[in-house]
């Protein structure tokens, strides 16, 4: 994660948009709400992304979570790390390949220094950050249309644009991509290091965040998967991205999973970076209800799917959940196409599912923007879909949503909080022994671009390895008859009301995208 508050205000699409209006009373009062680093890393949802307290930890802190921070909190996790913006400036310098990231000479020297204390840079990555140019080269720029960087309520930096016409190598596009690139090259360093694995060790590469690269000739053909590579000393790999809204990450993870199946590939890495325009998209709210400004998080994140080894957690190819064309636009259609359904082809029931990992967005950040708990609306429709089946009473609902749920605790990053930041947790639980098996679900809201009215959903089971076995058996030859369904009036409201949170929550994504 990092921690971005001046990138939210220069270039977070709410941000921009209320800056164009003169008389804006949010863009006025905004900069008071903003947090201090310090607060960001004390904050339990942050310290749930990067490994230090587990999800469920965040059922016994009192909410609201940013008026009763951790005390002792820690910036480095078992997962990854919460960073600071001035040093994150000089990790988009470091990731510059074009000289579009200019920084103050002292402020580049300042960076340089820090950053050689970083656990995870060389002396390679600090010789990447050019020495810095002078203030009024940077006044200069800044008239031509660069983007400011201000740290501390001073300007230290900008991003120049790319192209004198072109939008897309606009100042702002430039700002965007490097930021998704640099905090995509901090996740997958993070995880060569955790892996314990060479960076010349991996073989493929998969970028699956929001962004997209390109020129006026290809908008959006680029490649973030080589670009991060290059930067974090993958030589041996290549690579693609995938893009797929918010279930970007999981039709990557079910890729990758595929590719090291088929034995196309041996290490594959699964990276996304964080998404700039998302950054402080509901400050209205937690402005207009006091509160601090709490999209102000770059999520990013990185995941190695290798050859079953015998002992760590194994993806079950065998039965991957999918919304296909077909599957129908309604809720309900969705969860059954991504839950039951790949339930169904094992054999297993909903709650021989320890822990679904839907959406799992801060409900800090949601609720006051009138989306609520997005998390909770998913596990109440899988709850009630699980009585309707038979699977489990109407009077255990509660209760099934309290074990196999969880709070959300990541930023609303998009494709961040759709199921994956639960995985570290999930491999660390199974492979101790208090956990079997886990469900990874993306959604995508594919009405944003405009090209079709279809909702998009592809889920994953991940489980306890059972040893290395010859061969996986096609999941179609272990199919049970589905459970007898139940009809109650009381349950058709509580789907209703699950349903309604959702579209609620839909909407609220809409609305909060700037359309």
């Amino acid at each position: 994660m990092v921690h971005t508050p001046n990138i939210m205000m220069a270039a977070g699409t709410t941000q921009l948009l209320e800056k164009q209006n003169e008389k804006s009373e949010y863009y006025r009062r905004a900069p008071a709400h903003i947090r201090s680093y310090e607060d960001a890393v004390a904050y339990a949802p942050n310290q749930a992304y990067i490994g230090r307290l587990k999800p469920d930890d965040l059922k016994n802190i009192k909410r609201p979570w940013y008026e009763n921070p951790l005390p002792g909190a820690e910036r480095f996790g078992p997962y990854g790390e919460i960073m600071p913006e001035d040093e994150f400036y000089g990790l988009m310098a470091m990731a510059d390949a074009f000289d579009l990231v200019m920084l103050e000479k002292g402020f580049a020297l300042e960076i340089k220094q820090k950053l050689s204390a970083h656990p995870l840079m060389t002396d390679q990555d600090l010789a990447r950050i050019k020495t810095g140019t002078d203030m009024e080269t940077i006044r200069q720029l800044l008239g031509q249309g660069a983007i400011e960087l201000t740290y501390h309520g001073h300007t230290v930096g900008c991003i120049k644009k790319a192209h004198d016409v072109d939008e897309n190598l606009s100042a702002h596009t430039m700002l965007e991509n490097i930021a998704t690139k640099a905090s995509a090259v901090l996740a997958l360093r993070h995880l060569i290091k955790n892996a314990g694995i060479s960076p010349w060790g991996i073989d493929y590469i998969i970028e699956c965040s929001e962004e997209a690269c390109g020129d006026m000739n290809q908008r959006g053909g680029g490649n973030f998967a080589k670009a991060v590579g290059e930067v974090a000393g993958c030589v041996n790999a290549t690579g693609a991205d995938i893009r797929g809204f918010c279930a970007g990450p999981s039709h990557a993870l079910v890729n990758a999973a595929a590719l090291v199946s088929a034995g196309i590939f041996k290490n594959v890495a699964v990276v996304a970076g964080g998404a700039v325009a998302k950054l402080g998209m509901n400050g209205r709210d937690h402005v207009n209800k006091g509160m601090p400004l709490l999209e102000d998080m770059l999520g990013s994140f990185g995941i190695l799917v290798t050859a079953n080894d015998g002992k760590n957690p194994v993806i079950r190819t065998n039965s991957i959940g999918r919304h296909t064309i077909g599957s129908g636009a309604s809720p309900q259609a969705v969860i059954q196409s991504i839950v039951y359904d790949p339930l169904e082809r094992l054999g297993l029931k909903a709650t021989d599912v320890d822990k679904f990992a839907p959406e799992l967005q801060n409900p800090e950040i949601t609720e006051p923007a009138g989306a609520g708990d997005v998390p909770k609306a998913n596990f109440k429709m899988i709850a009630a879909l699980a009585v309707r089946r038979g699977e489990i009473e109407k009077a255990a609902m509660e209760t099934f949503i309290e074990e196999h749920g969880m709070p959300g605790f990541a930023p609303t990053q998009g494709h961040i909080p759709s199921g994956v930041p639960f995985i570290g947790h999930a491999k660390e639980l199974i492979l101790s022994g208090k956990m079997t098996r886990t469900m990874i679900i993306g959604k995508g809201s594919l009405f944003l671009g405009r090209m079709t009215n279809l909702f998009d959903g592809i889920s994953f089971i991940i489980e306890k390895n059972p040893g290395i076995i010859p061969e996986e058996k096609p999941a179609a030859e272990n199919v049970k008859e589905p459970a007898k369904a139940t009809e109650s009036k009381d349950i058709s409201i509580y789907l209703a009301e699950a349903f309604r949170e959702f579209a609620d929550y839909l909407r609220a994504r809409g609305k909060g995208d700037g359309t």
